[in-house]
């Protein structure tokens, strides 16, 4: 193995399950070995327990200062400093603290509404122009006197509807690292919303949302095909982030690098050497049906006599960014770049699992199983129609198929319990014959569209 191999290996078994958790401050981490020092001595115990809070509220306390500083500062000389001193401080808060820092944030630093109401009020009070009944006053000088009043409330509003923490944000973003640490905190935004709905909270993030949205337009992003002969540094991180079919090994990783794929990342100026998010793509002769074509055809065919570009794996590096669509500009991006250097790929498409599918279809087939149980149900569709809760899912030419196809592989009343029987053992010999096979297709094709195409909030 050589040296570059040997690097992506170690840094990626290096790597933290979740890339977007930072570690915590070595002074955390010494606080924690002197807690565990200290077990069975309830005295010295007491004594770090106290210390260890102290720490901490001297900790939250100075990063919520430095916080403070970097959005009323005006001296720019110093503002870089105090913007390195707040993001190292809040990489070094526990979670706690962030998220009590992020609500902080939210809550003092919002709008001053009391000043919008005001402002409001002054607005309504104007009258407009023309419309007093004065015919000379409309269309003279005394007209741009009144618009200027107009205009002027219209500035101060729109300044006033501005909160405070978008200083904040917009001196991270101009900030060297500081687009990184914008990611981050909206990361702890979710997740604190995850538990919890704050409404404070909730409106900080899309405030952020709608910045980075705005600051990451595709105009602002760089395309850059990713090999082989990329650093090591750049490789790891594809092994790491990639959240749909996990890279196995290194011959796995090379082989989506190599010949007959591609591998496109969006990228920023502010986080080198970490793309955004990355797509990859399997140059076929025709679209796969499935996803074991793409991962494991070796060798793969000359790109010369390829005729489709499949998608099939696309994965985020930012969990800070969700939400944020950089997927559909990746993929048009990458479509017009496939076309400009092969003409002769005329098909894209895109191979994509369907999460929870599988567990959807069980529990319909289990559930509509019982209905039938319980009430008696024979195998004539006439004898369900007077059910309120049951519904075959399978048409009937689909049921057909699969009673006249299903032999010794199951048994069942009906169609949907064959079916149920068929996908529930850890052995599906079934798939071997292609006569189940073709009857079993239809029905999961047309089942598989159904979750996206009708509300599936069933009471089963």
């Amino acid at each position: 193995m050589n040296k570059k191999a040997l690097a992506i290996l170690m840094r990626a078994r290096m790597r933290p399950n979740d890339p977007s958790k930072l570690a915590l401050s070595p002074l955390s981490n010494e606080v924690n070995q002197m807690l565990s020092n200290s077990q069975g001595n309830q005295a010295p115990h007491a004594t770090e327990d106290g210390n260890e809070k102290l720490n901490k509220q001297r900790s939250f306390e100075v990063v919520r200062d430095s916080m403070h500083s970097a959005i009323s500062m005006n001296k720019t000389e110093v503002l870089d400093a105090v913007l390195n001193d707040f993001s190292e401080g809040y990489f070094s808060l526990s979670f706690e603290n962030r998220r009590k820092l992020l609500l902080t944030l939210a809550k003092e630093y919002d709008l001053n509404r009391t000043q919008v109401r005001e402002l409001i009020k002054q607005y309504l009070g104007l009258q407009l122009p023309g419309v007093s009944g004065n015919e000379a006053q409309s269309g003279g000088v005394e007209d741009e006197g009144f618009l200027s009043t107009f205009y002027r409330i219209e500035r101060n509003l729109r300044h006033s509807l501005k909160p405070v923490y978008e200083v904040l944000f917009e001196r991270l973003n101009t900030h060297p690292g500081g687009l990184k640490v914008l990611t981050i905190l909206r990361a702890d935004i979710l997740s604190i919303l995850a538990e919890e709905n704050i409404s404070s909270l909730r409106a900080l993030d899309s405030y952020l949302k709608e910045k980075l949205s705005t600051w990451l337009s595709p105009a602002a992003l760089e395309l850059h095909q990713i090999t082989w002969d990329d650093p090591a540094s750049l490789l790891e991180k594809i092994v790491a982030y990639e959240a749909v079919h996990p890279i196995s090994n290194l011959i796995d990783l090379k082989r989506r690098l190599g010949v007959g794929r591609r591998c496109f990342g969006y990228f920023h100026s502010a986080i080198p050497g970490e793309p955004l998010i990355f797509i990859e793509v399997a140059l076929l002769k025709a679209v796969a049906q499935t996803i074991q074509e793409v991962l494991w055809d070796h060798p793969p065919i000359l790109e010369s006599e390829a005729t489709c570009a499949l998608f099939y794996s696309i994965s985020s590096t930012q969990p800070g960014l969700a939400g944020i669509n950089l997927g559909k500009f990746l993929i048009k991006r990458v479509i017009t770049l496939v076309k400009r250097d092969m003409p002769h790929i005329s098909v894209f498409a895109t191979l994509s699992p369907i999460p929870g599918f599988m567990q959807w279809l069980l529990s319909k087939l289990a559930s509509q199983s019982k209905l039938g149980e319980a009430e008696d149900i024979s195998c004539s569709s006439a004898d369900r129609s007077g059910l309120t809760f049951y519904e075959n899912l399978l048409e009937p030419e689909e049921e057909r198929g699969l009673i006249e196809s299903s032999g010794d592989f199951a048994a069942g009343k009906n169609g949907m319990e064959i079916m149920l029987n068929l996908l529930t053992p850890t052995s599906h010999d079934w798939t071997n014959s292609s006569k189940l096979l073709s009857a079993f297709k239809p029905a999961l094709m047309r089942l598989c569209a159904r979750p996206f195409t009708e509300n599936e909030s069933s009471t089963d």
